[in-house]
């Protein structure tokens, strides 16, 4: 097994493709070690001293690591983790716990304007995210301010506000003019 490894905007995280998918569908994310009981993967990635979190999308696994760990020290264990794991056979995800990664619903008065703000999120600005090993999702709408929920790599990368306030905001803002600023939740 050949596993590749990309960097991100965000210095803290890596990205890994095992060359198989990780997540048919959704994704999944263990900000914290005792967030990951629902997925063996995750586990195994948390085992290795210095993982501050995993995140996992379909064909890739994002980790982010802690300030005092060095990715020289720390991406061998990585790489041998995720590695055996998928020798083992163990599902990425129990059946306890299915991957999530989806918009918040919304409903009431701005129920339009909110699945336009949706599609732009899916058609435009997840795929790219996605790149870079991360997501973006749908939090909430409220008198013009869109609450955007930020995964993997881009939380905490020192360019996500940057990408939220000249990308994300300036396109939704463009084809929606009811929205007029764009937040991240956390």
């Amino acid at each position: 097994m050949f596993i590749q490894t990309e960097t991100t905007p965000n210095p803290a995280t890596l990205k890994f493709l095992p060359g198989e998918t990780v997540l048919g569908s959704g994704t999944a994310d263990f900000p914290a070690a005792e967030q990951a009981a629902g997925s063996p993967l995750a586990r195994r990635i948390f085992a290795v001293p210095g993982v501050a979190g995993v995140f996992l999308g379909s064909d890739f696994v994002t980790v982010t690591k802690t300030d005092a760990a060095a990715w020289d020290q720390i991406k061998p264990s990585i790489l041998g983790a995720i590695m055996d794991h998928y020798q083992s056979g163990d599902a990425v995800m129990s059946q306890a716990q299915p991957a999530g990664g989806g918009h918040a619903d919304h409903d009431g008065p701005d129920a339009e304007i909110v699945n336009q703000i949706k599609e732009l999120l899916d058609t435009r600005v997840r795929p790219a995210v996605a790149q870079d090993g991360g997501d973006i999702t749908f939090h909430g709408f409220d008198r013009g301010v869109v609450y955007l929920h930020m995964q993997g790599a881009c939380a905490g990368c020192p360019s996500s506000t940057l990408t939220l306030k000249m990308g994300i905001e300036n396109l939704l803002r463009h084809y929606i003019p009811e929205v007029v600023e764009v937040r991240p939740v956390a």
